[in-house]
Protein backbone atom coordinates (compact mmCIF):
# COMPACT_ATOMS: atom_id res chain seq x y z
CA UNK A 1 0.00 0.00 0.00
CA UNK A 2 1.15 3.82 -0.50
CA UNK A 3 2.17 5.74 1.96
CA UNK A 4 1.82 8.70 0.35
CA UNK A 5 -1.21 11.47 1.41
CA UNK A 6 -4.31 10.96 -0.81
CA UNK A 7 -3.95 14.18 -2.47
CA UNK A 8 -0.67 13.42 -3.95
CA UNK A 9 -2.24 11.39 -6.50
CA UNK A 10 -5.16 12.01 -8.97
CA UNK A 11 -7.37 9.49 -9.68
CA UNK A 12 -10.78 9.58 -11.61
CA UNK A 13 -12.92 10.88 -9.02
CA UNK A 14 -10.48 12.01 -6.43
CA UNK A 15 -8.88 15.04 -7.74
CA UNK A 16 -5.55 16.82 -6.55
CA UNK A 17 -5.21 19.15 -3.85
CA UNK A 18 -4.60 22.36 -5.56
CA UNK A 19 -1.17 23.96 -5.08
CA UNK A 20 0.13 26.66 -7.24
CA UNK A 21 3.49 25.27 -7.29
CA UNK A 22 3.23 21.47 -8.76
CA UNK A 23 4.03 19.74 -11.47
CA UNK A 24 1.57 17.08 -12.91
CA UNK A 25 2.58 14.03 -14.12
CA UNK A 26 1.19 11.91 -16.58
CA UNK A 27 1.24 8.29 -16.09
CA UNK A 28 0.47 6.10 -19.66
CA UNK A 29 -1.75 3.13 -18.51
CA UNK A 30 0.47 0.36 -19.01
CA UNK A 31 2.75 2.39 -16.05
CA UNK A 32 -0.47 3.05 -13.71
CA UNK A 33 0.04 -0.28 -11.72
CA UNK A 34 3.47 1.26 -10.48
CA UNK A 35 1.70 4.19 -8.85
CA UNK A 36 -1.34 2.62 -7.02
CA UNK A 37 -3.30 2.88 -10.52
CA UNK A 38 -3.15 7.01 -10.86
CA UNK A 39 -3.22 8.66 -14.00
CA UNK A 40 -1.94 11.64 -12.29
CA UNK A 41 0.50 12.31 -10.06
CA UNK A 42 1.30 15.92 -8.58
CA UNK A 43 5.05 16.67 -7.49
CA UNK A 44 6.77 20.00 -6.92
CA UNK A 45 9.82 20.39 -8.71
CA UNK A 46 12.07 23.03 -10.82
CA UNK A 47 13.08 20.81 -13.01
CA UNK A 48 12.98 17.39 -15.39
CA UNK A 49 15.73 16.30 -13.19
CA UNK A 50 13.79 17.07 -10.29
CA UNK A 51 10.45 15.25 -11.49
CA UNK A 52 12.35 12.03 -11.42
CA UNK A 53 14.09 12.97 -8.13
CA UNK A 54 10.38 13.06 -7.01
CA UNK A 55 9.02 9.90 -9.21
CA UNK A 56 11.57 7.48 -6.59
CA UNK A 57 8.65 7.83 -4.35
CA UNK A 58 6.93 5.03 -6.69
CA UNK A 59 10.08 2.73 -6.83
CA UNK A 60 8.74 0.75 -9.73
CA UNK A 61 7.09 3.97 -11.76
CA UNK A 62 10.73 4.91 -11.28
CA UNK A 63 12.72 1.90 -12.54
CA UNK A 64 10.09 2.06 -15.66
CA UNK A 65 11.40 5.19 -16.51
CA UNK A 66 14.91 5.39 -15.58
CA UNK A 67 17.58 2.92 -15.73
CA UNK A 68 19.88 2.09 -12.88
CA UNK A 69 22.26 5.51 -13.51
CA UNK A 70 19.73 7.41 -13.26
CA UNK A 71 19.14 8.12 -16.81
CA UNK A 72 15.91 7.95 -18.60
CA UNK A 73 15.76 4.71 -20.72
CA UNK A 74 15.95 4.66 -24.05
CA UNK A 75 12.39 3.41 -24.97
CA UNK A 76 10.82 6.18 -22.71
CA UNK A 77 9.80 9.38 -23.88
CA UNK A 78 9.38 12.42 -21.62
CA UNK A 79 7.55 15.57 -22.82
CA UNK A 80 7.31 18.95 -20.84
CA UNK A 81 3.94 20.15 -21.99
CA UNK A 82 4.15 19.66 -25.49
CA UNK A 83 7.57 19.69 -25.85
CA UNK A 84 10.31 16.48 -26.06
CA UNK A 85 12.50 17.11 -23.45
CA UNK A 86 15.54 16.29 -26.18
CA UNK A 87 14.42 19.48 -27.94
CA UNK A 88 14.98 21.78 -24.85
CA UNK A 89 17.39 21.16 -22.04
CA UNK A 90 17.41 17.50 -21.60
CA UNK A 91 16.76 16.81 -17.82
CA UNK A 92 18.06 20.45 -16.84
CA UNK A 93 14.63 21.27 -18.76
CA UNK A 94 13.06 24.31 -16.65
CA UNK A 95 9.88 23.61 -15.14
CA UNK A 96 7.25 26.08 -14.16
CA UNK A 97 4.30 25.48 -11.94
CA UNK A 98 1.87 24.20 -13.39
CA UNK A 99 3.58 22.13 -16.14
CA UNK A 100 2.94 18.77 -17.11
CA UNK A 101 5.38 16.24 -18.08
CA UNK A 102 3.70 13.35 -20.06
CA UNK A 103 5.88 9.65 -19.84
CA UNK A 104 5.23 8.47 -23.20
CA UNK A 105 7.28 4.46 -23.78
CA UNK A 106 7.69 3.70 -27.07
CA UNK A 107 5.54 1.02 -29.08
CA UNK A 108 7.06 -1.28 -31.55
CA UNK A 109 5.96 -4.35 -33.15
CA UNK A 110 5.13 -5.97 -35.92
Amino acid sequence: MDARPAWSMMTPGKPMKPCLDTITVHIPGPLRDCCAGAARLAVAASSVRGVLTELEQWPALHRSVCDETGAVRRHVNLFVNTEHIRDREGLDTALAPGDEIIILPAVSGG
